[in-house]
């Protein structure tokens, strides 16, 4: 895809969605080949969807909250479903207009937006109230993110930005991984308990993923392949296996005793080493009481006789 800015995938299949308006949501499904097979057309006309997401029942989310020049009021989320069907729920910054290419969806539904400043922090947003299709629902800010430059290549600016503007995020089906990427890196937190604002507040752990001219997409596969891509022509889709892992805590360790037969037997064997110590002694008291018996003996037949 010529301007690919969002990528999700089921296991089986890719699902991609292109920043370019033409008036219509189109979401192209991909074979493990990376050649389409079908598109889900939703009749909806979006200004700038930059990422996509899917939720365990197959639901797809795309984030239309891409905003270059800053000239939004709103900006919106379409949740469409594999048929086609629509939902638009329009979502409103409490601070101003931002431009964000990053969606994450949690466990339970609830979608964050990540944006893409130029200068500071991503800022991570998400709704104060249920999602509506008559009214707009304000937003609250619930976390910040700053990422440090690196020295991974690629990107568009050729400098120190790259590697800080958060271009895409992902989700582990399970919600137990997110990640975040840039131009240039992905960052992936554990999210144990479900808490992606606590999860977010923690240390990474960075991928790099050198060379993608303008990397904006990234996935996971449901086995922790972390996916992504960059827009462009015949950019190949880069799969990085047991990513997921990486940033999962190592299964605490318990030390088993051995069975009891390999256990060692060290009080039997001293108990023995005793016994055969006091050999000596038990042979004498065994001679004095056998001496003691010859002259009760010897007596008791004198007086007979």
């Amino acid at each position: 895809m010529q301007e690919l800015s969002g990528l999700t995938s089921d296991g089986k299949q890719f699902y991609a969605v292109s920043d370019s308006d033409d008036g219509t949501l189109r979401i192209q499904v991909l074979g493990r080949d990376c050649v389409v097979k079908r598109t889900i057309t939703a009749p909806v006309d979006p200004f700038d969807v930059e990422d996509l997401a899917m939720t365990p029942d197959g639901t797809l989310w795309a984030s239309d909250t891409g905003d270059n020049n800053k000239t939004r009021s709103t900006v919106a989320l379409h949740k469409v479903s594999p048929s086609g069907a629509v939902e638009r729920f329009r979502v409103t910054y409490p601070d101003g207009k931002h431009d964000a290419e990053a969606l994450l969806i949690d466990k339970s539904g609830i979608p964050y937006i990540v944006t893409k400043e130029p200068i500071g922090s991503a800022l991570v947003y998400r709704p104060t109230a249920p999602l509506r299709t008559d009214i707009s629902v304000p937003l609250e800010q619930v976390a910040r993110v700053t990422l440090s430059t690196t020295d991974t290549p690629g990107g568009p600016l050729e400098g120190t930005l790259d590697s800080r503007l958060v271009t895409g995020a992902a989700s582990m089906a399970d919600g137990s991984v997110i990640a975040l990427r840039t131009y240039t890196d992905a960052y992936l937190y554990p999210v144990p308990d479900g808490d992606i604002v606590k999860a977010l507040s923690g240390d990474p752990v960075r991928v790099p993923l050198p060379n993608e001219p303008q990397g904006e997409a990234i996935a996971f596969d449901p086995d922790g392949t972390l996916l992504s891509a960059s827009e462009g022509a015949g950019t190949p889709i880069r799969a990085v296996a047991g990513a997921a892992a990486l940033a999962q805590p190592p299964a605490p360790t318990t030390t088993t005793p051995p069975p009891a037969a390999d256990r060692p037997q060290a009080a039997p064997q001293q108990a023995s080493s005793n016994a055969w110590q006091n050999w000596p002694l038990a042979l004498t008291l065994g001679g004095i009481v056998l001496i003691a018996a010859l002259l009760i003996g010897l007596r008791l037949r004198r007086r007979r006789s």
